[in-house]
């Protein structure tokens, strides 16, 4: 009896379709990856990176984990890091959370959830860091403005990162952004956060 046969009869179907638009697609996908961009997203599965921005397989470096966070300590994430910027060259990160994040959630009660609450941690850093600014909402929009500033924290984090550092130093243009997509509409916002060489170089000054 094969288990999940269902999804291996998806695999089909989309290998064939894929093939059917371009037959030599998974022949050129095989000899290399080259894609611009890394994605830092959420593993939330209602966020998938490839089908929100609409590109194929091979376009998209990604990482993902609870609440698309970047820890200076994560050796995970800071190894995807290192190998898109060195090897794969990529032109663009963009760290991207989501409205209604269960992680962000989490972060925001006082119920102890076992090991992950290590990885809250972090988030309720970033919510006693702007506890002036969220103590002013309702809970809805403070919910909402915790996805935000977890974003906004993030990419911090990454232009800090000395990989990123060392990129620019060496004139390697790459950008970090921040974005949030909402599960309701389906639609990405531009946090308005980005920083490329020139601003992040000098922001280290």
């Amino acid at each position: 009896m094969k288990l999940l046969k269902q999804l291996f009869d998806n695999n089909r179907r989309w290998a064939g379709r894929i093939r059917q638009e371009n037959p030599s697609f998974f022949e050129q996908l095989a000899t290399q990856q080259n894609p611009e961009y890394l994605w830092i997203g959420c593993s939330d599965s209602r966020v998938p990176s490839n089908q929100i921005i609409d590109l194929m397989p091979g376009e998209v470096f990604v990482h993902r984990n609870i609440a698309n966070m970047v820890i200076h300590t994560d050796l995970n994430c800071l190894s995807v890091l290192q190998y898109a910027i060195d090897v794969l060259k990529v032109k663009h990160i963009m760290v991207v959370g989501h409205y209604g994040c269960g992680g962000v959630r989490a972060a925001m009660g006082t119920q102890r959830l076992g090991l992950i609450d290590n990885w809250l941690g972090h988030l309720r850093d970033i919510h006693r860091l702007h506890q002036e600014e969220l103590t002013m909402l309702d809970e809805q929009a403070r919910f909402d403005r915790l996805c935000e500033l977890n974003v906004i924290e993030q990419v911090a984090n990454v232009t800090s990162s000395p990989l990123v550092q060392e990129a620019w130093e060496r004139g390697q243009e790459v950008a970090v952004h921040g974005w949030i997509y909402s599960v309701q509409n389906g639609l990405l916002t531009d946090l308005d956060v980005t920083v490329d060489r020139t601003l992040g170089l000098a922001g280290t000054r």
